[in-house]
């Protein structure tokens, strides 16, 4: 985040370029690359580590394995504590779960007697609620700390030092959870102090790379965005299978080795960035001769006030896409068929992987309908993302009932990812577009804070949906979140009108493609 821009823009000291665009942008884009490597080869495994293992006695030593272990919960430093402001799930409800479950256990190890399938599934059922709440908290502070690292890079650090303090506390997080399982809580801690430093100041860094109206800056963010994914992709296929063949473990050391290549290329790659506002401060190149701060007008109050609804609006959505790494991945570990050469965290690469595809085809799709004069409005834009959204639990619907107590296909889930995606990818982006677009220069970064905090509250609520998955049946679940993501696709299309009234009166600056010209989640 920069809250000043330069009297005059200076780019990186070398000039090389590469496919037409400074070599630093592919610096950022394998910094950025392994950083979310990082971050999503963990995130596949925290879920299912914490109910498989960490908070069980009964422990399945290899992620998806056999139960072959056995720990003591306890000793997970703050776990005591933490455990006595979480909800007691009902005995009825504790019932009904486990009969589930023993199925599932049975039916995956026929060798397993059925009173340590109870005593599993009891412990399994107790901890999945909690299990679902410290996700969706986890999740959503990775969203909340980006607002304070960039304003604290904006005042004292600078974007470059923000990154490397962040990537430095998040590996150090990182290598805690491979250390030792006691220190559990303190390794996510570090992880989200380390993100908040380094997530919101390194796209800042690619804008740098380009003088103001340089045309190549929506390609370069394209290119970015690409290595966002590129890193979410493969990291499941690395942490996963590590997680599986040698223990959970060994998939947070390769989380931390990730994020410590990372942070080499930033380092190697020095020369070739722009000096950040921080480095042009020192040079005397920004904010000699500010000009006094003038109070917003009634005009930007109203953009303000339009882009804060939409926002809130916003939270809905990401509460029902965040159960992609909740409960859809219970969903995909314990009821999808898996071959055995395969580990079922693999299924968050599914995601990112439709994003390769999807994000090119609507990019020309929306260039098409912008020349026909029939493209949507962002805000419309936005609406129909959420309707995709909750659309797309129709499939994992008639899949629950399909499957039953039993283990169903691959098809379910990832079919319902294929179409999360698109409804991803017609929200995400956009809504990122609009902020820049719509939001009064000066305060342009704290109604990007906004924008994140969107995603905080999100993630959180996505923890209290996502207990009701052992309470409630498969089908009554994902017809929950189908009416909640189609609920918040309905209220954005009401808002459209209004917001848009709100939003025209200033003329937007140029912007970015949709999809292209972002900084993605």
């Amino acid at each position: 985040m920069s809250s000043a821009a330069p009297a005059e823009w200076k780019g990186p000291a070398s000039n090389k370029t590469f496919l037409g665009h400074p070599v630093g942008l592919f610096v950022l884009f394998f910094t950025e690359m392994w950083e979310r490597f990082s971050y999503y080869g963990m995130r596949g495994l925290l879920k299912l580590y914490m109910v498989n293992y960490l908070f069980i006695t009964v422990r399945q030593t290899l992620q998806g394995k056999q139960y072959d272990g056995v720990g003591n919960p306890d000793e997970v430093i703050g776990w005591s504590f933490i455990r006595s402001f979480l909800p007691t799930i009902e005995p009825a409800q504790l019932q009904q779960c486990v009969a589930g479950k023993v199925k599932t256990l049975t039916a995956g190890d026929a060798s397993m007697a059925v009173d340590v399938a109870q005593n599993i599934a009891t412990q399994m059922c107790n901890v999945e609620p909690n299990a679902s709440l410290l996700y969706g908290l986890y999740t959503g502070l990775v969203y909340l700390t980006p607002v304070f690292g960039g304003l604290m890079a904006d005042k004292y650090l600078g974007q470059k030092k923000a990154v490397y303090l962040g990537a430095i506390i998040m590996a150090l997080g990182q290598f805690v959870l491979f250390g030792a399982d006691n220190l559990f809580f303190i390794g996510l801690l570090l992880i989200i102090a380390g993100n908040g430093f380094f997530k919101p100041n390194i796209a800042t860094q690619v804008g740098s790379l380009y003088p103001p109206g340089d045309s190549r800056r929506d390609g370069a963010f394209t290119i970015f965005y690409m290595g966002v994914n590129l890193g979410a992709f493969i990291c499941n296929f690395v942490c996963g299978t590590l997680a599986a063949v040698y223990g959970w473990r060994y998939g947070f050391l390769s989380a931390g080795v990730g994020m410590c290549i990372g942070l080499v290329v930033q380092l190697f790659g020095q020369k070739f960035l722009a000096p950040d506002t921080r480095q042009r401060r020192e040079a005397g190149e920004a904010g000699k001769a500010a000009a006094p701060k003038q109070p917003l007008t009634r005009d930007e109050w109203k953009r303000v006030g339009a882009l804060v609804a939409l926002c809130v609006l916003n939270i809905v959505f990401w509460a029902v896409y965040e159960q992609q790494g909740n409960t859809m991945q219970t969903w995909a570990d314990e009821k999808s068929a898996w071959p055995d050469w395969a580990s079922s965290t693999w299924f968050q690469s599914a995601n990112p992987f439709f994003i390769f595809i999807f994000a090119p085809f609507l990019d020309r799709f929306w260039a098409m309908q912008n020349k026909k004069g029939t493209e949507p409005s962002s805000v419309v834009k936005m609406a129909i993302g959420c309707l995709v959204l909750g659309g797309s639990f129709i499939v994992m619907v008639i899949g629950a009932r399909l499957v039953g107590d039993g283990v169903g296909s691959l098809f379910w889930p990832v079919f319902c990812t294929l179409l999360l995606t698109i409804g991803e990818l017609y929200l995400s982006p956009v809504g990122l577009s609009l902020v820049t677009k719509v939001a009064p220069v000066r305060i342009v970064s704290l109604m990007m804070g906004t924008w994140y905090l969107s995603s905080f509250f999100g993630n959180l609520l996505s923890g209290y949906i996502g207990q009701y998955y052992t309470t409630m049946s498969g089908e009554a679940f994902f017809f929950l979140l189908m009416v909640l993501g189609m609920g918040a696709g309905v209220a954005i299309w009401l808002f459209n009108k209004p917001l848009k009234n709100a939003m025209q009166p200033s003329p937007a600056p140029q912007g970015a493609s949709a999809v292209s010209g972002l900084s993605p989640q």
